[in-house]
C-alpha cells in the first residue's frame, strides 16, 4: 500500500484525488488480509446484521459501479439492489469467497482508473443525483473517497472484534 502522508508539492488535482481514492481502496484490501471466509461472513454487531467484511467490500464495489457507470456514464442500472431490498449487495456478499469479492473490486477499480484518466474532472454526470444535480467527476471522486474511508472505519472495528487485528 502506497503511503500518502508525504505529499510532493507538485501533485496536480487529478493525481491527488485519484491517489487518495486508491489509498482508501488499498486500505480496504489491507483490512481484509488474512481473514477466513467464515469470519468475513460473520455479522457481529447486534444492530447491524448486514455489516460483515464481505458485505462491506461488496457494497464498496457496487457503490463505485453506481457512481461511475450509472450516474457518470448514464448506463442502465444492473446493480443487485431492488426497491424491496436496497441493501442486497451486502446480503448476497456472504455467498461468495472474500478473495473473489476483493479480486472483483480490484479489477473494477483498474477499469475506473482508466475511465477517470480519460475524462475531465469538470465533466458532468449524465444522470442527476437524488437532489436533481448533475455532479462532476471531481465530486464523484471525492464522494467515493469519503464513502470508502468511512467504511474502512467499519472494517477496522469488525476486524478487531473478529480476531483482534488492529491497523493503522
Amino acid at each position: 500500500m502506497t503511503r500518502i502522508d508525504d505529499i510532493p508539492s507538485a501533485w496536480d488535482e487529478r493525481t491527488q484525488l485519484t491517489t487518495f481514492l486508491d489509498y482508501a481502496r488499498d486500505t480496504t484490501r489491507a483490512k481484509c488480509a488474512g481473514v477466513s471466509d467464515e469470519n468475513a461472513r460473520k455479522a457481529i454487531l447486534p444492530g447491524s446484521p448486514l455489516m460483515t467484511l464481505s458485505g462491506l467490500v461488496n457494497h464498496l464495489r457496487w457503490v463505485e459501479y453506481y457512481w461511475f457507470q450509472v450516474v457518470f456514464l448514464g448506463e442502465q442500472d444492473h446493480g443487485p439492489w431492488t426497491d424491496e431490498d436496497p441493501d442486497r449487495e451486502m446480503r448476497v456478499a456472504v455467498d461468495f469467497p472474500l478473495a473473489q469479492l476483493l479480486d472483483e473490486y480490484a479489477e473494477q477499480s483498474a477499469r475506473y482508473r482508466e475511465l477517470v484518466a480519460g475524462n475531465s474532472l469538470d465533466k458532468q454526470a449524465q444522470r442527476a443525483n437524488r437532489n436533481g444535480l448533475h455532479v462532476d467527476l471531481r465530486w464523484i471522486l471525492l464522494h467515493l473517497t469519503e464513502e470508502t474511508a468511512r467504511h474502512n472505519g467499519h472494517l477496522d472495528i469488525l476486524r478487531e472484534l473478529l480476531d483482534g487485528t488492529t491497523g493503522d
